[in-house]
């Protein structure tokens, strides 16, 4: 509760990012209701409303609007254990959503497919996990598929492949597809390990994160015998954890005190 942070990125000419942690004081929670500093997050019923009010780092601009994701059928409770202990927990509430973006600064609207889940657990990662990558594309006819490669400290590497209906209903599908290359970052050498059908050639159609130990980045492939466009995200926690990666982070990521 003392490390609390809306984080917004957004791509593009006019690409802004925010980050900024907060103290327990700054957060207000409910059942329906999230307010961490300035902006906030609730349940309206149908959707959920995502008011933004935060500053970018490290050049300091407004990055102010509201985000409304509305998941495309019933929202999924279903989670998996991530690590042989259970101490880290990832769910795919909504999967296949939709988003419609509403920004005041910079001025953008714009609406599309969405995703929306949530990780959590009971120990740092650096603590449990060397790396994991994840890879989520929505599908020809609704719904989306999702992969998930873990690589803990202390057991061997393991994967999940999901499918997700129209309907909302999540599928696990075993093996998960064999790996694939696709090449690091170009400024960090970031690796990005990757999953994709025998046969397929995936490739990296836009970088869009290239830091020391995280990359995100727009992949086209083949999942589940189609053709998809996926976003893809990689985590090196031995780079995350390494003393010159944690000097850099106040830079991105600013201290306020309320």
């Amino acid at each position: 509760m003392e490390h609390c942070a809306i984080n917004v990125a957004l791509y593009g000419e006019r690409g802004r990012w925010a980050m900024t942690e907060r103290p327990s004081g700054a957060v207000e929670r409910s059942p329906d209701r999230l307010r961490i500093g300035p902006s906030a997050l609730h349940w309206d019923g149908d959707s959920l409303v995502v008011q933004v009010r935060e500053v970018t780092a490290p050049v300091p601009r407004p990055l102010r609007g509201e985000i409304r994701l509305r998941p495309a059928a019933a929202i999924n409770g279903q989670g998996f254990v991530l690590d042989p202990a259970g101490r880290h927990r990832w769910t795919p509430i909504a999967p296949a959503a939709r988003v419609e973006v509403a920004l005041e600064k910079p001025a953008l609207r714009w609406s599309g497919p969405a995703y929306f889940d949530t990780n959590d657990g009971d120990a740092p990662l650096e603590q449990d996990f060397i790396q994991w990558d994840w890879c989520r594309a929505p599908l020809p006819g609704g719904g989306a598929g999702v992969l998930y490669n873990v690589e803990p400290r202390d057991a061997a590497a393991h994967s999940l492949a999901l499918r997700v209906q129209p309907s909302g209903e999540v599928e696990e599908f075993a093996p998960a597809p064999p790996p694939a290359r696709l090449p690091p970052t170009r400024l960090w050498r970031m690796p990005r390990p990757f999953r994709a059908e025998a046969g397929a050639e995936p490739a990296v159609l836009r970088t869009l994160e290239d830091t020391p130990f995280y990359a995100r980045s727009v992949v086209s492939t083949r999942m589940f015998g189609a053709p998809a466009q996926a976003v893809h995200e990689s985590l090196s926690l031995d780079r995350f954890r390494a003393p010159w990666v944690q000097a850099m982070l106040p830079f991105r990521v600013p201290r306020a005190r309320r």
